[in-house]
């Protein structure tokens, strides 16, 4: 997946008031460092999607379907915070990162994880489908392209919530404010139909001073 990404990644960009307070029982070192009420991402046009998230969609089609009837937004209150803390931690620790050649000797495959063993991507399909379970809307769960501190493509689930964007990562258990990952944000999928839209490479801070 993340030779893949990046290939696509780089002819992409070659043709183109209120704090945690709620929160500060759950997981002090997490809460402290949840921002409150920060900007969201914004989309930018739109983008050509994955290769792998078209296939993936045609063997699993309810997966990719927006539900224009869920909110677009999750309300993030104490049990949904501690919700999505929980999957991301319990999906790292259950899945052994894997590279897509070394489980089906192909650069890019979107599945999720049967096996115990997948790439980002798996992972990360993996916790939207259990927080999708647990009650959260999938609307306002969605699939995300980055390019990461190795300047290389990688996949994360951005969860856009009242508080701002946060994302759930195989590469850390603490659940970020999009804007304090390394990464600089490339697409991810419509909220609005089966297309995916453009981040315009937005970045915050750590990954501006990493380049």
């Amino acid at each position: 997946m993340r030779d893949a990404l990046s290939k696509k990644i780089l002819v992409g960009l070659a043709v183109a008031v209120g704090a945690f307070a709620a929160f500060s029982a759950i997981d002090p070192a997490t809460a402290s460092r949840s921002p409150a009420l920060q900007a969201p991402t914004f989309d930018t046009g739109t983008a050509r999607p994955i290769q792998g998230w078209i296939d993936f969609c045609r063997r699993y089609p309810s997966e990719c379907i927006v539900n224009l009837d869920e909110p677009e937004i999750v309300t993030l209150d104490r049990l949904t915070w501690n919700t999505i803390l929980s999957v991301n931690r319990e999906v790292n620790a259950e899945i052994t990162p894997m590279t897509d050649m070394e489980l089906y000797g192909v650069a890019d495959y979107w599945d999720f994880p049967h096996s115990g063993a997948g790439d980002c991507e798996d992972i990360q399909l993996l916790k939207r489908k259990r927080l999708a379970d647990a009650g959260l809307p999938r609307r306002a769960m969605r699939m995300t392209v980055v390019i990461d501190e190795l300047n290389e493509g990688h996949a994360v689930l951005m969860i856009r919530t009242d508080r701002g964007d946060f994302i759930l990562d195989n590469k850390t258990d603490e659940v970020l404010a999009w804007h304090e990952t390394p990464y600089v944000y490339v697409s991810r999928e419509s909220q609005h139909g089966s297309s995916w839209t453009s981040l315009g490479h937005a970045a915050g801070p750590l990954a501006t001073a990493n380049r």
